[in-house]
Parts: structure tokens; sequence; C-alpha cells
């Protein structure tokens, strides 16, 4: 009886062990990272986010001269130079920024003022200021009065992704910069739940009028790092599905799901009892 009974419970805590170690493969991220990156490696992907329609994007016009930068001033006013708005200028030079506030249009455009349309859809930040500045200090036909001190800087204020499924916090989230990784998105959606599958998760993105899907391994350091959606962009929707035999709460898959833990757990009470008993 003793030798029966202590047969049982080793094959019990041998299945618990076996069954634990499968799962951790099956729940712990980045398997690998902690070998793969010992030597620094160079980051393949740019997170700079390119302008899409309907984004809401801020331009802000700085200058000495306010009187110059007043035709790009439809929005507010900030007075007091330097400062980010300010670019290179310190605040003992007086800069004054002109900040107006666009809706890019389904063709891609805003009407900025003095030059006209402008095509702004596929662009980064970076390169629209630099192609608004250059036309501000080299003058056009449209405005002859060229500001040669002419800072522009440009953000995107409508940088917002939704985290969907099973995950503690889903919902819409909005930020203020421009880098957003998957991983950081996920976090700040409190991380997924213990149900939640950690393949494949779904980011679908809509670009240049077309809509794609990207998988990703949150497990392989490899999927995660590679993809081209580790950096989130503006509207994208992260998706994490729910194993299989996770269903709604009061369905008969949940049901038995918690009465089979709940058999389990009374099973290995009741041999450790009779184990001890029949000492």
């Amino acid at each position: 009886m003793k030798k029966s009974m202590t047969l049982v419970l080793a094959m019990l805590i041998a299945t618990l062990v076996f069954t634990g170690c499968i799962s951790d493969k099956h729940i712990i991220y980045l398997q690998g990272a902690d070998t793969v990156y010992v030597v620094p490696q160079e980051i393949a992907q740019a997170f700079e986010l390119k302008i899409q329609r309907d984004d809401q994007i801020a331009i802000s016009v700085a200058s000495k001269d306010p009187e110059l930068i007043a035709p790009f001033n439809n929005n507010t006013l900030i007075g007091s130079g330097g400062g980010e708005r300010g670019g290179s200028y310190s605040s003992t030079q007086n800069t004054t920024a002109g900040v107006a506030y666009f809706t890019v249009d389904r063709n891609g455009e805003i009407s900025f003022p003095i030059f006209g349309q402008l095509k702004v859809e596929g662009m980064t930040t970076r390169e629209l200021s630099q192609k608004i500045q250059d036309m501000l200090r080299n003058g056009t036909d449209e405005y002859a009065a060229s500001i040669k001190d002419a800072i522009v800087t440009t953000k995107i204020m409508s940088f917002k992704v939704t985290i969907l499924g099973d995950v503690k916090a889903p919902g819409v989230q909005t930020f203020t910069g421009e880098r957003l990784t998957l991983l950081e998105a996920i976090g700040r959606a409190g991380d997924l739940n213990s149900s939640g599958k950690r393949a494949p998760v779904l980011i679908v993105r809509e670009e240049n009028g077309k809509r794609q899907t990207f998988e990703v391994d949150l497990r392989d350091q490899a999927s995660v790092f590679q993809s081209p959606a580790y950096y989130l962009q503006q509207n994208d929707v992260v998706y994490v599905s729910p194993n299989k035999s996770v269903r709604v709460k009061g369905s008969t898959a949940y049901t038995l799901l918690g009465v089979g833990s709940t058999l389990v757990s009374m099973i290995i009470s009741i041999t450790s009892l009779v184990f001890t008993l029949s000492r």
C-alpha cells in the first residue's frame, strides 16, 4: 500500500513539474534575447512616423521678427523665445513662435498660409519641417519676403493606438512622442492576462489607403524585434486572442476549466493525506 501511494504521488509530482516546464515555454517573452544581444546590435527599423490622412499636426514657425511670421499664426501665438518651439535660439534672443494646427485631408494635403495646398502624406515630421523651412528662408513667388532665420517644427498631435483582446486594460491609448514599441503598448495595457496567447499577436495597420496585418510571436525575440510592426504607427490596432480553452465567463468551457482545476487540487491533497496516514 505504502509503495503504491508513493508511486502515485511521485507520478503526480512529475506530471506537475513537466506541465510547469511546458507552460513556461509558452508564456516567457523574448526567449533567447539574453544570448543574442550580449553583443550590441544595430537597430535596423526606423521609428519615425509618417504623416497620414486625417492626422492632426501642429506646425510652429519661429523667428526673431513677429511680423514676418504673423501670416503663419492662424491659431495661437507663443511669446518669449527659445525652448522646444524656438529651435536653436536662446531665450535672450526674444524669439517668437507662431503655432498653427492642421488636419490632413483625404488627398493627403494641408492648406498652409501663403503657400496654399501642400502634399504632406507620407512625409515624416522632420521632412515636412525642412521643406517649409527652406520655402520660408529662400522665399518664393507666393512669399517674396523670406525669413532668413526661420525655424520650423512639426508635431503629430493624433498618435493613438488601440489594444484589444485578452489584456488587463484594453482600450484606446494616446501618446505624445513618436517612438512607441509593441512591447511598450502592451505594457501600458497592463500586460497580457495569463490566458492570453503569446503567439500570434495580431497588428492591423492602415497606411497609404491600404490595410495590412502583421503577426508577432512574443516568445520569439527575432519575431518581435525584426517585425515591421515593432514600432507602432498612429491608428494601429493590436489584438491579443485568448487560449481556446478560455471563453466568456459562464460558458461551459469556462466552467469545466474551473472544475478541472479544483479536482486536480483535491486529488493532490487527498493523495498527500493518504500517503501521510499510511506511513
